[in-house]
């Protein structure tokens, strides 16, 4: 079994207990810490006593005046060293000759220690220094004269206790107050992992992660547009299709309901606590099949959830008339163009020219890899880009050329404005060109796109050399249903780009000509109100 799948009663007991055991740690070595350096300063202090009774006894001040006194203070010092319990006790004249020693051959030698300098400069103090036997505390005494003059120093030695001693000496505490807090600790593991297991519906936290996942899949897998709200009004679910259904373009999750479909019919039917199903309601221009479904768990409202899909045809419509057209267009031209292509690369190699059948081959590629170079260098997303290749095969086949003018640059979608939206808007203004040029009789048709872009601004630019919209049409060419192509219209297109525009805060312009022409203008703003631009993603 792996780590991932332990339960969780036993995760918790696991993590509660290192967690037990590292609190007895560090309290134990703080603790620990503590009496060692209690014990430091109390055995410094004991002996800064025992080293000022040692100054003032009279044979160690008759002693030190003596060559051989050694034998008159070692003999009191020792009896001093056993009342007063100290380890060794040290005197030393001002010539640093040792008058007390533990070992008697050390008497009348020198003594070498590197921290007794300022004891013969009067001054009474404690030092630690580490010996073969531990480190021992040194607290260091002046012996003064009747005259008040400095004659001697007196060292009295305490070794320090070891770790393991301090252990030892407080074992029965440790024991005690470790069974008690492992007791507590395991029992209240035990009782708070029992609760988050009664929580959970007894499920494991993998479970329960696999459960948000498959949730979040299906919910994103939907075609419907799902949106449910706690009784809070904060979105819970909020898949990609609702948001594209309702032209939202933000993350929302966790956000009030209100702030992201303010006055929208939608929040009036989350809000409502019976059940409805098929209802047909209309969004904007929309008309939206939804159902509606209160969530309640114990018989207690504890959310609402709608599910609803787009029942216009104003999607598939414009689909058609923009991206999905144009490509299955494109495919054609593009299946009868590498036909003829292939019948004259079979020719050639029937014909033995072979050699000029590879350079037929490698002018094609090389014609469609710069097509392809020029207009990716400029058009950072693959679907815009496909669709201006599309729309270049597209205008071959009619005998229209089609160009992308060199100045052109688009790097991320203005605010309001996806890549479908883009399509939309693009697709329809050079469509609306060919459609002008188709039924246009003059030589060299052209269709020139000029997609600009900057902090600020995204200006799309369609210009032709068709037979031009007269002035009565221009003022009713954006409205729904309005076409000037007869039949053949629907009256979509235009209506369309200019609901877009609005959304997105920004203007359309039509300069056209009788005879000379048309040239569409449309501009997005970047940023609009702290909304910065939708990164274009390939």
């Amino acid at each position: 079994m792996g780590l991932k799948k332990l339960p969780i009663r036993l995760k918790i007991m696991i993590l509660s207990f290192g967690i037990v055991l590292f609190s007895l740690l560090i309290g134990g070595i703080t603790v620990i810490g503590n009496i060692y350096h209690g014990e430091e300063e109390q055995l410094g202090d004991r002996g800064l006593m025992t080293g000022r009774i040692v100054a003032n006894l009279p044979e160690v001040k008759e002693g030190l005046a003596k060559p051989n006194g050694w034998e008159v203070v070692n003999p009191a010092v020792e009896q001093m060293q056993t009342v007063n319990q100290v380890d060794y006790i040290v005197v030393l004249n001002m010539n640093r000759i040792r008058y007390s020693h533990p070992l008697e051959h050390q008497l009348g030698t020198i003594s070498s220690g590197k921290d007794e300098g300022a004891a013969f400069a009067e001054h009474s103090y404690v030092s630690k220094a580490k010996g073969e036997q531990g480190t021992a505390v040194r607290s260091f005494v002046p012996v003064m004269n009747e005259d008040h003059e400095q004659i001697g120093v007196v060292i009295v030695g305490n070794m320090l206790p070891s770790f393991p001693a301090i252990l030892s000496s407080i074992r029965l505490e440790i024991m005690v107050i470790s069974l008690l807090i492992l007791a507590f600790g395991i029992t209240g593991a035990y009782l708070l992992a029992k609760h988050v297991k009664q929580q959970t519906f007894f499920m494991e936290p993998y479970e329960m992660a696999r459960v948000l996942e498959e949730r979040t899949t299906v919910f994103q897998a939907m075609h419907e547009g799902v949106i449910a709200v706690d009784r809070d009004e904060k979105i819970v679910v909020f898949n990609d299709k609702a948001k594209e259904i309702l032209g939202i373009h933000q993350e929302v999750s966790g956000k009030l309901l209100k702030t992201i479909l303010s006055g929208n019919e939608i929040i009036d039917h989350l809000r409502k606590q019976s059940k409805k199903f098929n209802e047909t309601v209309r969004i904007d221009d929309r008309l939206i099949m939804l159902n509606r479904i209160p969530i309640k768990v114990e018989k207690e409202l504890v959310g609402s959830v709608v599910i609803f899909q787009d029942k216009t045809d104003v999607t598939t419509m414009a689909e058609e008339l923009t991206g999905v057209k144009a490509f299955v267009d494109a495919l054609r031209v593009q299946n009868h163009e590498y036909m003829n292509k292939l019948h004259t690369i079979a020719g050639l190699i029937q014909l033995d020219q072979n050699e000029q059948a590879l350079e037929y081959v490698f002018q094609i590629t090389n014609q469609q890899e710069k097509r392809s170079k020029y207009i990716l260098e400029r058009i950072h997303n693959y679907r815009i880009a496909g669709l201006l290749i599309s729309k270049i095969r597209r205008g071959e086949e009619l005998g229209i050329e089609v160009t992308l003018h060199e100045s052109s640059q688009l790097e991320a979608f203005p605010p309001m404005v996806n890549a479908h939206d883009f399509v939309r808007i693009l697709g329809n203004m050079i469509e609306n060109s060919f459609d002008a040029l188709k039924a246009y009789a003059i030589q060299g048709k052209h269709v020139e796109i000029v997609i600009i872009q900057d902090s600020e601004t995204c200006i799309l630019e369609v210009s032709d050399n068709g037979k031009g919209i007269i002035l009565k049409d221009q003022q009713h060419i954006f409205q729904k249903g309005y076409t000037t192509k007869g039949e053949d219209g629907s009256g979509l297109g235009l209506y369309l780009i200019k609901q877009i525009v609005t959304r997105a805060e920004g203007m359309v312009n039509v300069h056209s000509s009788l005879h000379k022409g048309t040239t569409m203008v449309i501009k997005l703003p970047m940023d609009m109100g702290g909304r910065t631009a939708n990164e274009v993603i390939r």
